[in-house]
């Protein structure tokens, strides 16, 4: 069969239409040009901006900042949430489990967490910089014993293993009327022969609860047994657990729905015997890069072993005013970052050499950066900048790689090869490629960090 030219053209045409649209595909996400989300502009695109309540009450909520907008406009390789806890002094966030896997960041305030971990209840004692991972599907809960501190932990949220019913869906063991427990959809007949008590028990003890998600442990906001079960010691705490939370009295403990649970999950005890994970400290962590504009860390398995089935890394960035964490791209991962302090600039650029973004950001603005994107972050000239992100990425170890400064993959191509594709001489691109003196963490264009006369001498071509 021939084909006309007429034919050809469109057969061109659609190849061509087909090509493109692999290409916008092929990095991990795709976005629509003409819409980019609910009141979000297109220089916003990797602004995560919309935080949603998913738990809340009078002691404490948890908010989420979803990695992609509801309508999917975002495709991305391996999207990751951002979750912001906060609880009151003297308060308990009920057990339950999740179907995503969390990493907790400690951000201020001091916080126990107890987690079932192979079969057995174990408890971390974490402090501010304390990074804990907790797997999709163990039951954990989250206590704050401070007197007047505020307890606030930032956390990562993986949906891999999911049931998509949203940023993620929680399964509490404990509750009543708000929130309910997991058990009390099995209704009081089924409770009552599985229980072996009357109907009625099982009606009063999965109706008491009513305060919430997080509740309070003192006696003038809330029930004597949340107090009591702050003031027992940590072995007697982990028994008793079964009867806190569901708000038994004394007279109630000579049965329980624990009995029930225990023969599914077993016996607790200590971290030590069972090897359970403990916190790793980022601020006691050397810095993996430092010099006199700012430092970086990063944690991964190699150095954190409860982070090695996550595929999830942590780094922590703290840039002095004015400087720049040099151009970079990530070849095996996408960042998700938290603004600690201070404020800066992030500018991130599409594969066609365009910029996608160019934002200021502040304390509590979440952003994201495409794996393989080109960006850079500086902080203001007013003040540092520090951030905290978590790496999503696949099981190889991400090494950012640099585009500009002394450690720059520009010094390792050879440089009449890039001279060539600069279109210059060869003399020219070594000139600009060792001009700039740092590596990683660069200077801001006014810090004396060469005097004039070098600087001009440096640049010129």
């Amino acid at each position: 069969m021939k084909i006309g030219k007429t034919e050809s053209f469109l057969l061109l045409a659609l190849i061509i239409g087909y090509g493109a649209a692999t290409m916008a595909t092929a990095t991990g996400f795709k976005v629509e040009q003409d819409e980019i989300g609910e009141g979000g502009r297109q220089d916003e695109m990797f602004l995560l901006l919309n935080s949603e309540p998913v738990m809340k009450s009078d002691a404490g909520e948890m908010r989420v900042v979803r990695s992609h907008d509801h309508e999917g406009r975002m495709i991305v390789e391996k999207p990751m949430h951002i979750g912001f806890i906060q609880m009151d002094p003297n308060t308990l966030l009920l057990p339950m489990y999740l179907d995503s896997s969390l990493i907790l960041f400690l951000r201020t305030g001091e916080a126990t967490v107890g987690l079932i971990y192979k079969d057995h209840m174990v408890e971390s004692q974490l402090k501010v910089g304390d990074v804990y991972p907790i797997p999709a599907g163990s039951t954990f809960y989250i206590l704050n014993t401070g007197e007047d501190q505020r307890l606030h932990i930032i956390c990562s949220i993986d949906p891999s293993q999911s049931l998509n019913f949203g940023a993620f869906q929680s399964f509490f063991i404990g509750g009543g009327t708000y929130p309910s427990s997991v058990l009390a959809g099995f209704g009081p007949e089924t409770l009552s022969a599985a229980f072996n008590v009357s109907e009625s028990k099982v009606s009063r003890i999965f109706s008491k609860q009513q305060e919430g998600p997080i509740v309070y442990l003192t006696n003038s906001r809330g029930p004597n047994t949340w107090k009591k079960f702050s003031l027992l010691e940590k072995q007697e705490r982990l028994k008793q657990v079964k009867r806190i939370v569901q708000g038994q009295a004394e007279e109630e403990k000579e049965w329980s729905w624990w009995n029930l649970v225990t023969d599914v999950f077993g016996t607790q005890d200590s971290n030590e015997n069972h090897k359970a994970p403990i916190s790793y400290n980022i601020y006691n962590k050397t810095p993996d890069f430092r010099n006199d504009y700012g430092w970086r860390v990063e944690l991964d398995e190699s150095e954190y072993r409860p982070l090695k089935h996550t595929g999830i890394g942590v780094f922590h960035v703290n840039l002095t005013p004015g400087s720049m964490l040099a151009p970079h791209m990530n070849p095996s991962a996408t960042e998700y970052s938290i603004v600690l302090k201070g404020s800066g600039r992030i500018q991130i650029v599409y594969p066609n050499g365009t910029l996608a973004m160019d934002v200021m950001v502040k304390e509590g603005d979440v952003f994201w950066v495409p794996r393989y994107f080109a960006c850079c972050q500086t902080a203001s000239k007013s003040e540092a900048f520090e951030f905290l992100g978590f790496t999503s990425s696949s099981s190889q170890k991400n090494r950012p790689q640099f585009l500009v400064g002394k450690n720059s993959l520009l010094h390792t191509l050879n440089s009449l090869e890039l001279a060539n594709a600069f279109g210059v001489s060869r003399k020219k691109i070594r000139r600009l490629i060792n001009a700039q003196r740092e590596s990683m963490i660069l200077p801001s264009s006014s810090s004396p960090s060469a005097d004039d006369d070098e600087k001009k001498k440096a640049v010129s071509f």
